[in-house]
C-alpha cells in the first residue's frame, strides 16, 4: 500500500473545517496546517492575491482520489488547488501507521 501527500490550499478559516471534515471521514491520517501564506495568482482575466493556509493532508494511494472528491466538495473555491505527490520513502513505522488510520 502506497502513501501519498495531498496538498491544498485554502482560507484560514476554513482550514480546521475542511481537515476535520476529511478526518471524519476517515479519509486522511493526519494534517498539518500551514497559516500565513500570501498566494498570487491569475483569476478570471485578473491578478489576484490572497491570504491562505496550506494544507498538507496524508492519505494512501487508494484512498488518495476520495480526499481529492471530498476536498472538492468541501471547499469554498470554484476550481480549489489540489496537487497529489507520492511519497517515495520514509520512516516505516509512520507509513505503516498511515495506512493502519486510513480507513
Amino acid at each position: 500500500m502506497g502513501t501519498r501527500l495531498i496538498l491544498t490550499n485554502c482560507p484560514p478559516e476554513e482550514a480546521e473545517k475542511l481537515v476535520r471534515g476529511l478526518l471524519d471521514r476517515r479519509l486522511i491520517a493526519c494534517a498539518n496546517v500551514l497559516p500565513g501564506v500570501k498566494s498570487f495568482y491569475w483569476w478570471e482575466g485578473s491578478q489576484e492575491c490572497a491570504s491562505e493556509s496550506v494544507i498538507m493532508l496524508k492519505t494512501t494511494t487508494e484512498k488518495a482520489s476520495l480526499v481529492i472528491e471530498a476536498i472538492r466538495e468541501l471547499h469554498s473555491y470554484d476550481v480549489p488547488e489540489v496537487l497529489e505527490l507520492p511519497i517515495e520513502g520514509g520512516n516505516p513505522d509512520y507509513l505503516n501507521w498511515v495506512a493502519k488510520e486510513v480507513r
